[in-house]
């Protein structure tokens, strides 16, 4: 009984941080029942300009749709292109009922800052195909939203930055690195070590805030320790799909329902996770090391992370992103830890995903401010 007890709680945590390390917008799912007010979220109209807009890939041929947002539809403005998360987001981020994009939007446009967001390739309104991109791929997406706000006079040219949330924190200094055309850039819980790293601190705490045992704990890390080798050493796609597979098929019979997606079918889950945990953009970013970058960029640098992210913590990826930036010289950087705060930059109990939905705020003030202040300062 014991025995089977604690192969339950590891197969729970492996569903679960199998879900949060990678399809944050699958919690939607989980916690449908819950009806929570976002009294954050504004209401039309809006005290400036917005406009959807569409704008080309034209290295990939797709096309992106997003919204910009303006002080005014006259004047020339700084401005920033917001980045998503990993998984597939919409131009809002949303997740869990929130809609983190929005929220940053609204709070930075209002206070005189344009914002672009748009729809991730392959998702929402945008063409092209998410699973089979890459970082590099992620990156050109957001070099042609610099090249569209580039032909927007109202846009002043010398201060365009980016603002990248998690893996989009990977995206934005390979940009950064690369193009002149970046003012600065705000990175919001982006990781500072290496990708195989922040996944194996995830095993280890999410159980921990779960109130798993010492024993389970190590279970959990072990096992994502087999999938990271799986990922990391097999050149096949299609054996990994099936390494994979196999993986996760022995540990869902003894998952509760409410921890699969939507109720979808053993095989439907097995299929869709080991697709994604063998898709390009998941083998990048075990694979990936962000100081080589890091060290790359000489612009202005915002990092904020949450005390209470178990997902990319604080201490650790806070301290790698300051250690790489100092190593390349780049000695304008800011770097902050806010208490209380999640993955999301919302006020929370424990930092776990599960809280995701029902906490009613999206975004921190604290944290909206501290972006803001910094980003006025700077293109003042």
């Amino acid at each position: 009984m014991r025995t089977k007890r604690k192969t339950l709680i590891v197969s729970i945590v492996l569903i679960v941080s199998s879900i949060i390390l990678i399809v944050f917008f699958s919690y939607n799912a989980l916690f449908q029942m819950v009806s929570i007010e976002r009294p954050q979220e504004p209401l039309k109209p809006f005290p400036y300009y917005s406009e959807e807009v569409a704008f080309p890939n034209t290295q990939a041929d797709i096309t992106l749709y997003g919204t910009l947002t303006m002080p005014s539809k006259k004047g020339n403005y700084p401005a920033v292109i917001l980045i998503s998360g990993s998984g597939p987001q919409n131009r809002d981020e949303e997740m869990s009922g929130h809609k983190p994009f929005l929220i940053i939007a609204n709070h930075l446009t209002t206070n005189g800052i344009a914002v672009l967001r748009y729809d991730d390739r392959g998702f929402g309104e945008s063409t092209g195909a998410f699973n089979e991109a890459t970082f590099a791929d992620f990156a050109a997406d957001v070099t042609s939203a610099i090249t569209y706000l580039k032909t927007r006079k109202q846009i002043n040219k010398s201060k365009i930055g980016l603002i990248g949330h998690s893996e989009g924190g990977i995206i934005a200094p390979i940009v950064a690195s690369s193009c002149d055309d970046v003012s600065f850039i705000v990175l919001l819980a982006g990781p500072g070590i290496e990708g195989k790293k922040v996944i194996l601190k995830q095993s280890e705490l999410y159980p921990k805030v779960l109130g798993a045992s010492k024993s389970d704990i190590q279970k959990s890390i072990s096992d994502w320790e087999k999938i990271i080798q799986m990922v990391t050493t097999l050149d096949n796609r299609d054996t990994l799909k099936v390494d994979l597979a196999k993986f996760l098929g022995e540990t869902y019979d003894e998952a509760p329902s409410i921890l699969i997606p939507n109720n979808i079918s053993k095989e439907v889950y097995v299929a869709m996770r080991s697709n994604r945990l063998s898709s390009p953009s998941f083998i990048n970013l075990l694979n990936y090391d962000p100081a080589p970058i890091l060290e790359k960029v000489t612009c202005p640098v915002l990092a904020l992370n949450g005390e209470k992210d178990i997902q990319v913590t604080a201490k650790e990826n806070l301290a790698g992103i300051n250690i790489s930036l100092m190593k390349g010289g780049n000695t304008n950087v800011t770097i902050k830890e806010i208490p209380n705060l999640n993955h999301f930059f919302q006020e929370c109990e424990t930092g776990s995903p599960i809280e995701y939905k029902t906490i009613e705020q999206t975004f921190s003030p604290v944290a909206l401010k501290e972006i803001s202040d910094w980003i006025l300062e700077k293109v003042k």
